[in-house]
């Protein structure tokens, strides 16, 4: 590991992007990031000796304590358009449901953040209780579009469909029909229906589109009973957009799969998107119509990076069976791995 500010960078952070020149640069930029934000916050960097700041996909996330002593976190993001919209999303929200935005600075996707306990997420809790503390939050994070410039940003789940419509079929064909052409039709039926649907109709809501139980984290200053259960809990990452709330069902059906009925872990995937849906007051068929097409979107991606092979076949196996026909030469229920552990041959 390197130190930028003092602070330790996680290696697979590191490593992922050293692999492109926008990437170096970012990871070159992080030390004057790094100190511009604490010393813009007059923030104290709260790492024991050697232990490492928390990191997802694309940021940074470093435990810091404010001027009073409060704790806090500070998040630097790889700049890119998800993470330049997350605060748009935080400050709508305002803490109900998610994390609180304490400040941010737009030029270099750095937020000040409440901190939240990083090692107790929602994949600790038993499924029915998850189902109903995902349920509850899923209602307050479900925000109508009012006057706020904060909407302005942020892009439609419809837009994202239609761009599926052009795209699916041109890069399924680009990399050799890496699956039957029925799953391409089924995802691209979803896109055009409901893609149709979202412009028509009057249902918009602020989406958590990446709404999974890691990115689900207790609170430090909430006791377990005290409240709601949603109380104890906010969720973090959104990767907001905006339109059909069902459209956010997708990640609990991709994750935690090993947890599926060993008799029917199909009949379990199905029957797992309807209790979810049921939990938030959502449509559990356009909770699954969405679904098909979100995870054929990611086989495609999956499809043309090296490394993935075992998230393409647990990509494939959930499209496949919430389309009603489980592909066969899939690997069982069981045997596939969890998102970012993907990469068996």
């Amino acid at each position: 590991m390197s130190l930028l500010a003092d602070v330790p960078i996680p290696a697979d952070l590191a490593a992922r992007y050293s692999r492109s020149s926008g990437g170096r640069a970012w990871l070159v930029s992080l030390p004057a990031l790094l100190r511009g934000c604490l010393e813009r916050w007059d923030l104290t960097v709260d790492l024991a000796p050697g232990a490492l700041p928390w990191n997802g996909h694309g940021a940074l996330v470093v435990p810091v304590l404010l001027p009073t002593g409060r704790p806090a976190a500070l998040k630097v993001a790889y700049p890119h358009d998800e993470a330049r919209v997350e605060r748009n999303a935080l400050m709508l929200w305002n803490g109900r449901g998610a994390v609180r935005l304490l400040d941010s600075d737009a030029g270099s996707c750095a937020m000040l953040l409440e901190r939240l306990d990083a090692v107790h997420s929602l994949q600790d809790e038993a499924m029915d209780r998850a189902a109903e503390v995902w349920g509850r939050l899923m209602q307050e994070l479900s925000l109508r579009p009012d006057g706020r410039f904060e909407w302005v940003e942020l892009d439609h789940v419809a837009a994202r469909a239609e761009q599926w419509s052009d795209d699916l079929p041109a890069e399924w064909e680009q990399l050799g029909r890496p699956f039957p052409r029925w799953l391409l039709e089924a995802a691209l039926e979803v896109c055009q229906t409901r893609g149709a649907v979202g412009r028509r109709a009057a249902n918009d809501v602020l989406v958590h589109t990446d709404f999974h139980f890691l990115n689900i984290l207790a609170r430090l200053d909430s006791a377990p009973d005290a409240g709601g259960i949603q109380d104890h809990f906010a969720a973090i990452d959104p990767q907001p957009l905006v339109g059909e709330a069902e459209f956010a069902v997708a990640p609990v059906l991709w994750n935690r799969i090993s947890e599926l009925s060993l008799r029917d872990p199909e009949g379990a995937l199905r029957e797992r998107c309807r209790d979810f849906s049921l939990a938030a007051g959502l449509d559990a068929e356009v909770a699954r119509q969405w679904s098909v097409a979100r995870e054929v979107d990611n086989a495609l991606w999956y499809a043309s990076h090296q490394g993935h092979s075992g998230d393409l076949a647990r990509s494939l196996w959930v499209a496949s069976t919430l389309a009603g026909r489980t592909l066969d030469g899939l690997p069982a229920a069981h045997a596939l791995p969890a998102p970012g552990e993907g990469a068996f041959s």
